[in-house]
């Protein structure tokens, strides 16, 4: 639970400080330039701390198991 509770306590800092980036960006008429790189590593690193936090709990194997289930479905596996 602990390793939850630090990969959502990043996650929080990192849409914060992305957020408070966007704002001072729309107030300074600077814009979007040259912001998508640093955007998209932001959102991987949310990702990244998502998955590392569902990872080895019962709500990670539960999703681990659905999407399994539902790509043996597609494919025709049981």
């Amino acid at each position: 639970m602990d390793r939850v509770i630090k990969a959502a306590v990043a996650a929080r800092i990192a849409v914060r400080d992305w957020a408070v980036d966007r704002v001072a960006a729309t107030r300074s008429g600077r814009g979007d330039r040259g912001q998508t790189a640093i955007e998209y590593l932001g959102i991987a690193v949310i990702v990244a701390a998502i998955i590392l936090a569902l990872n080895g709990t019962d709500i990670g194997n539960k999703i681990k198991n659905g999407i399994t289930g539902a790509i043996n479905d597609v494919i025709g596996d049981s």
